[in-house]
């Protein structure tokens, strides 16, 4: 198998040129006023991000739960219902590739 040293560039300048930069010293043009305004979404999507953020990944009660009835003998495993779930969740996937 030969392997190519030669990499194409898929936009952007070609290697070694360097990009035109920003002048500060330019002036804004006319209606810019250097300030960016938010809209209500935004803060409720900050909101929404932090909730998220502060939501454990497990539920630590339910484990404990299920953990407690295996100990117990109580814990009953339903096989249809997680043949289901793993069929449900091929037929999904498959569902996404086409």
């Amino acid at each position: 198998m030969k392997v190519e040293s030669g990499i194409k560039s898929v936009g952007g300048p070609p290697t070694g040129e360097a990009r035109p930069k920003a002048q500060p010293n330019q002036p804004q043009p006319s209606g810019a006023q250097g300030k960016v305004e938010l809209s209500a979404l935004s803060s409720s999507l900050s909101k929404a991000e932090a909730a998220i953020a502060s939501t454990p990944v497990v539920d630590k009660a339910r484990v404990d739960e299920i953990r407690q009835a295996i100990s117990e003998g109580r814990f009953q495993v339903d096989q249809n219902r997680i043949a289901d779930g793993l069929i449900q969740s091929v037929r999904d996937m498959l569902e996404t590739r086409a």
